[in-house]
């Protein structure tokens, strides 16, 4: 098979999960059958790479669109590397696409190649209506965008099942064309690191047992609610906030006002680590921290929770998504209920109770190593047994071609 991958992140430009998932999927699917299809990547950037069957194209056309919103120019600047993506390809048998911004491009390589177009549900725009803030009223035609291509998708892959559950009620995608493939994770890569001089190097005390926050610094990754938790954790700990990639600057402010207020509130240190930070020291940071936190008021599976397990590390996480798909409550760490406002905002109904409850299960896992150890095994164990890349690009090639025999 020929296989076309239309994305907006790709290596060294990746800022959250689909932009790691295209990453190890692009890499396994060049693997299968002792290198037999050719897998082509067009990204948003400037990569140019060509490693045997795989090869990697960035797509960064030279055009700048007049916008009568400065928020616009992101919808427009991706509709133009849109149309760059949907010549660029090359006879592809398979297109398939990861988030809106690279779909318009699969629907006009599908029609004109006449290959199958595949969407993976990294996330739907209905869910994220705080996406408004950073979009204005272009987040209304992200939304047209996503559902004009779930409604001519051949195919559509979902990360969880509650992601089949809302790609199915949201956009009426029928369930013959729904496939549930997990996420996954390199476990060569992640896993526990001990990294003393990392951690001082980024400004944290490796002697003060570490809660954890990775992410970027969003309504849906719910880093607020996080931070507006602290004052309410024990003592004798740290807090290190690997968060950076805010939405808006409106967020960005607010984010370190909370920070600061934290900070006067609480007895407990707070590390901010802000910018792109490596994936290496990403990996010390996983493998000291004692707890991570997921804090999402809207996850569809969450990749992060994975690296941190397969560091050994367990994890509290808020109830939603795909989240309990991966994190066993009790075994490889808690969940926190949470009940979302009925207005669609996705933000708690009481966020105070929610702040409490994240500090509450943090404080219950923070007073018990012995509890810990055992979860961060478990955890370790869990992602080996159920998250490899190798197996989720083995689904995805059966997929593909079963659309392609249809």
């Amino acid at each position: 098979m020929r296989i076309s991958l239309l994305t907006n992140e790709y290596p060294p430009n990746v800022y959250g999960g689909a932009g790691v998932h295209v990453e190890y999927l692009a890499r396994e699917l060049a693997r299968l059958e002792g290198g037999a299809h050719q897998v082509d990547v067009f990204s948003f950037g400037d990569q140019r790479e060509e490693k045997g069957n795989l090869r990697v194209e960035g797509i960064s056309p030279d055009v700048k669109l007049p916008a009568q919103d400065p928020r616009h120019a992101r919808l427009l600047d991706a509709l133009v590397k849109d149309l760059a993506m949907a010549g660029a390809v090359r006879s592809p048998d398979i297109v398939h696409c990861h988030t809106w911004y690279s779909h318009l491009g699969g629907i006009l390589a599908r029609e004109l190649t006449g290959a199958k177009l595949v969407l993976t549900t990294h996330s739907l725009e209905p869910h994220r209506p705080w996406k408004a803030e950073q979009l204005g009223t272009a987040y209304q035609a992200t939304t047209w965008i996503e559902r004009t291509a779930y409604q001519n998708a051949d195919g559509v892959v979902a990360v969880s099942e509650s992601m089949k559950e809302d790609v199915q009620s949201i956009y009426g995608v029928q369930p013959d064309r729904v496939r549930v493939i997990h996420n996954g994770i390199d476990t060569d890569e992640y896993q526990l690191r001990v990294n003393e001089e990392t951690l001082r190097r980024l400004g944290v005390d490796p002697s003060i047992p570490i809660v954890l926050f990775v992410g970027r610094i969003t309504r849906q990754k719910g880093i607020l609610h996080l931070v507006r938790a602290i004052r309410y954790f024990g003592p004798g700990v740290q807090v290190v906030l690997c968060a950076g990639a805010p939405d808006t600057e409106e967020i960005g402010k607010e984010m370190a006002d909370l920070v600061e207020e934290a900070k006067r509130e609480s007895e407990v240190p707070i590390v901010w680590i802000g910018g792109m930070t490596p994936k290496s020291d990403i990996i010390a940071l996983y493998s000291h921290a004692s707890v991570f936190v997921c804090p999402s008021v809207y996850e569809p599976f969450g990749i992060i929770n994975l690296e941190a397990m397969a560091c050994e590390t367990p994890v509290v996480a808020s109830a939603v998504g795909g989240i309990p798909e991966i994190v066993m409550q009790g075994e490889t760490g808690l969940l926190v209920p949470f009940e979302p406002r009925p207005d669609g905002s996705a933000e708690p109904v009481d966020p105070e109770s929610f702040s409490r409850a994240l500090a509450e299960a943090v404080n219950e896992l923070m007073s018990d190593s012995g509890r810990r150890k055992s979860m961060g095994d478990a955890a370790r164990q869990r992602v080996l047994e159920k998250f490899s890349w190798k197996r989720i690009a083995e689904l995805t090639a059966e997929f593909y071609r079963e659309l392609l025999a249809r």
